[in-house]
């Protein structure tokens, strides 16, 4: 049983081979669903037609004596260390990167824990520097990222949080300053614009207007509204904006 599973799950695997691209681990994943063996979730995902569900992982593969047993940090055969972090809940084997489970999330995030805060209302940890200074939406890290549509609650990618409170994978935010700067779902800029409104303002500042307009007002109207009355004396033009049809 255990050959033929890693022979479905792990066919380009060779033995001793450790990790994935996405997971630095000693072992596979064997998975519940379809009792096949891959390195990480992601890899069974991006394989199959159905999704591992981490939480419901019992046992594993021992990527050296190939012994099959109960999910835990080291071999019980041959003593490998199948990940310097563990999580029993997640489920997640990896290289020490100051992970810590977060009850709050559900899942485990890559720390150091205190230098994180679990924002009840957005649901999702942020980085202390935001606590008090940020604009909450209610479970808004349960929203896909507008730019890649993907999750971003359980992405292995950092989030980005615009001003705005809307959240995106930190990698689509980058590739978006490339074409604008507002978000994608609501059109507030995404970066802080006070510096360049204000360097705005003192060019408009340090350009005289030409004397011909110096004294000139616009009236802005609908196109069944009278002009305003104006003071005499004053040089004046109407700008029409049609009305829209209802």
């Amino acid at each position: 049983m255990a050959a033929t599973a890693r022979e479905d799950g792990a066919r380009s695997r060779q033995r001793g081979q450790r990790g994935c691209e996405h997971y630095d681990r000693g072992c596979l994943l064997k998975a519940p669903c379809c009792d096949k063996l891959y390195t990480c979730r992601l890899c069974h995902d991006n394989n199959e037609d159905h999704q591992l569900d981490r939480f419901k992982v019992k046992e594993v593969q021992c990527i050296n004596c190939e012994k099959i047993q109960h999910a835990q940090q080291t071999c019980e055969e041959c003593s490998t260390l199948f990940g310097e972090y563990y999580c029993n809940i997640c489920h997640l084997f990896d290289k020490d990167k100051k992970q810590y489970h977060c009850e709050n999330c559900g899942i485990c995030r890559i720390g150091p824990k205190e230098d994180f805060f679990h924002c009840l209302k957005c649901n999702l940890c942020l980085a202390m520097n935001l606590q008090g200074k940020h604009k909450c939406i209610e479970n808004v890290s349960r929203q896909n990222c507008p730019i890649c549509l993907e999750d971003i609650h359980t992405s292995r990618v950092v989030a980005h949080v615009l001003p705005c409170g809307h959240l995106l994978h930190r990698t689509c935010y980058e590739e978006m300053l490339k074409e604008g700067y507002r978000c994608p779902l609501c059109m507030h800029s995404a970066l802080d614009m006070t510096r360049y409104w204000r360097q705005l303002d003192d060019e408009v500042a340090q350009t005289p207007m030409p004397s011909e307009y110096q004294n000139m007002t616009v009236d802005i109207r609908m196109d069944n509204q009278p002009l305003k009355h104006e003071p005499r004396g004053k040089k004046k033009t109407s700008l029409l904006i049609p009305r829209l049809k209802e």
